[in-house]
């Protein structure tokens, strides 16, 4: 797997991200046939692999993309809660989601009953273009929303956490997943890093410009959230966290509006 290794951390340094989005659907089908297996399994889709894909910009973490899907840790976790601990895929509601993710964009539009919104500046995938810090949306116009991995790019992210609030129906609910350290006490971010090699190292990717600690909880609630830090990897033994390759201890920031 090294060569592979090798490979993808090229890949990933020298293609945008809607290049690579384009790419993935022509070598997804290869990836899948030649790595199939019974040693993991993606829940999304419920293949089985050998092994998984590396992954990550400055560290690549091994045996976290599934070769179907192209789903990493987050994006398993996030399926597993949304399938057994919301109404998401039988209830009708009117969801946003903010940069899609291919493991989940196809999905969620055959489900007949979501009005289903996507939204970004730059994905290929998105119905509407637009900046998260100035929504072309009225208020109080979904029930759910996804956001997650996208806050972390933004510099003006509590305009972005208004902009979400407002909206956001109340009594409606979204979940916020952001890069987490959760060793970190404080978030660190510093404005005045504005080279991609700098951003790589203080904050883990060029394009970053912040590490969330555990304080993020506390961010999404000074923007008028009731929020929460769920750690669902503990509702699973450690072989089914192993099997589906899930980060165990990540922690799902669910969010309502009051």
């Amino acid at each position: 797997m090294t060569g592979v290794k090798r490979l993808f951390k090229w890949v990933l340094g020298i293609f945008p991200r809607p290049v690579l989005i384009r790419l993935s659907f022509l070598v997804r089908p290869v990836l899948a046939f030649f790595l199939r297996g019974n040693r993991y399994t993606d829940p999304i889709d419920g293949r089985s692999f050998r092994t998984f894909l590396p992954y990550g910009y400055e560290k690549t973490r091994e045996n976290v993309l599934s070769p179907s899907t192209l789903s990493l840790e987050r994006h398993r976790l996030l399926w597993l809660y949304l399938k057994n601990e919301t109404q998401l895929f039988t209830e009708h509601c009117r969801l946003l989601h903010f940069a899609p993710e291919q493991a989940f964009f196809r999905r969620f539009r055959q489900l007949p009953n979501l009005d289903y919104v996507t939204t970004d500046l730059n994905s290929p995938l998105a119905d509407v273009k637009a900046d998260i810090c100035d929504l072309p949306f009225e208020s109080n116009s979904f029930d759910v929303i996804l956001c997650n991995h996208v806050l972390e790019h933004i510099p003006d992210h509590q305009k972005a956490l208004s902009e979400l609030y407002r909206v956001l129906k109340p009594g409606g609910w979204g979940i916020f997943q952001v890069p987490q350290d959760l060793s970190r006490e404080r978030t660190l971010e510093d404005p005045g890093i504005t080279d991609p090699e700098e951003r790589r190292k203080v904050f883990g990717q060029y394009d970053h410009v912040r590490v969330y600690g555990r304080d993020y909880i506390e961010i999404l609630r000074a923007a008028g959230f009731d929020a929460e830090g769920v750690d669902y990897t503990r509702n699973f033994p450690p072989e089914t966290v192993e099997r589906y390759r899930l980060a165990a201890g990540e922690r799902i920031p669910l969010v309502r509006k009051p």
